[in-house]
């Protein structure tokens, strides 16, 4: 005997907010092997790649403003003098 959802529970279900990039499978594989040849995870490898890319852009520095520990990411890499 199948049991049937309770559409109200799938009603409450928490629903994405934000955008969510889909990239494209030549890319993901890329990474993949990228992130083999690191001995990283693709998470970690993504984040690197974004954050050095974007560093210091318009965008990294508007998106400061609603994400403050963006200005301290990859402080732990950086010697401290």
């Amino acid at each position: 005997m199948q049991s049937i959802a309770n559409p109200r529970h799938i009603s409450l279900m928490a629903q994405t907010t934000h955008y969510v990039p889909r990239i494209s499978r030549p890319i993901v594989a890329a990474l993949f092997h990228q992130a083999k040849i690191d001995r990283t995870n693709m998470v970690r490898l993504v984040n690197r790649l974004l954050e050095d890319s974007l560093r210091g852009t318009p965008g990294w520095q508007r998106a400061e403003r609603d994400w403050p520990e963006l200005a301290v990411l990859g402080s732990r890499d950086q010697p401290t003098c």
